[in-house]
């Protein structure tokens, strides 16, 4: 993270915040080493989905493929104000994404406003095909912190490959129109990303998107390695070039993920992910929300945090984590992020 975003987080903590996060680093560090659950505080951060749907079709997202076994639906404003006015007090960062696009939700915009009202850094994922010049211009105007644009290739043909149904004239353009409204606006917010995800088909094009960024004004590319869920005798997304892949080819031709799999996750003590309709699921790696540790339709976020199915969660995650199927496909989940 850049230094200015890491300043703008800074400027979003109260007291009260600060002592949360304290509370929740010295409770991880200290299950850690005594591999047993200790949990004092609220997250640090979230990602709550605006909806599931999506106008593309990415072979290897569940959205994009149609094939979620949990209903598709949008996040309702009212329920999402709720949740940000029971965590608004200890909460620093919130993530506008799980699945889908995030601009399909009409409310999106406005919650994104509701929450940067609230002192709350943040942040969200799309892939620009609806960054008209009014939606441009009201993303700047709703405090939106991080805006990443999803650029998997620098031509319509690799784009293509991954990003099924997708046009990147439209991406560019949407692009444009954020990096115009910023300067007519004299707004250094959004930060502005271009993520790419590399897989074989575009992995030649690395250094060409840097220098579209540099031409476009977009603050920083970041280079993404790209999850596979059949990955284990090859697949032809899998990058040749080692550093972009999550995966390493054994001696048998068959294929591993790059993790050690420690018995500890950062994010079961940091953070959590809601569903538009409330469920909340350990992390982004539940994509089908087989994990439900609480539903707040039912139960305040109090409650499900401090659960005990929340923490038998995170005793399990302590005792063997790669036999929690979700964690199989993880390389983040070790690591301690701001």
């Amino acid at each position: 993270m850049s230094l200015t975003e890491n300043i703008r987080i800074l400027k979003k903590l109260s007291l009260k915040k600060m002592l949360n996060a304290w509370n929740v680093y010295s409770t991880y560090y200290r299950s850690k080493l005594y591999k047993k659950n200790f949990y004092k505080g609220f997250p640090i951060s979230i990602a709550i989905e605006p909806t599931t749907s999506c106008n593309l079709r990415c072979p290897e997202c569940p959205s994009g493929l149609r094939q979620f076994t949990r209903p598709t639906g949008m996040l309702e404003e009212n329920f999402f104000r709720k949740i940000i006015d029971e965590l608004k007090d200890t909460l620093v960062y919130l993530t506008f994404y799980f699945q889908g696009e995030p601009y399909l939700n009409p409310a999106f915009l406005d919650m994104v406003r509701y929450a940067s009202s609230n002192s709350i850094y943040t942040s969200t994922s799309t892939n620009a095909h609806y960054l008209n010049d009014e939606n441009a211009r009201l993303t700047i105007e709703s405090g939106l912190d991080r805006l990443i644009i999803s650029i998997d290739g620098t031509t319509q043909e690799t784009y293509q490959s991954y990003r099924v149904g997708g046009n990147l004239d439209k991406v560019l353009e949407g692009t444009r129109n954020i990096v115009k409204w910023k300067k007519q606006l004299k707004s250094k917010t959004p930060y502005l990303i271009f993520q790419f995800l590399v897989v074989k088909p575009n992995q030649h094009q690395t250094e060409e998107v840097k220098q579209l960024a540099r031409d476009m004004g977009v603050d920083e590319v970041k280079f993404k390695t790209a999850q596979v869920y059949d990955y284990k005798n090859g697949n032809d997304l899998i990058p040749t070039i080692d550093k972009y892949s999550r995966y390493k080819q054994n001696s048998d031709n068959t294929f591993s993920i790059k993790n050690d799999m420690d018995n500890n996750c950062w994010r079961m003590w940091n953070s959590c992910v809601i569903t538009w309709d409330g469920k909340i699921v350990p992390c982004c790696f539940d994509k089908d929300a087989q994990h439900r540790l609480g539903n707040l339709q039912q139960k305040s976020f109090q409650e499900i945090w401090h659960s005990e199915d929340y923490n038998n969660f995170r005793a399990a995650i302590l005792r063997s984590r790669k036999e929690i199927d979700i964690c199989t496909n993880c390389t983040e989940g070790t690591k301690v992020w701001a």
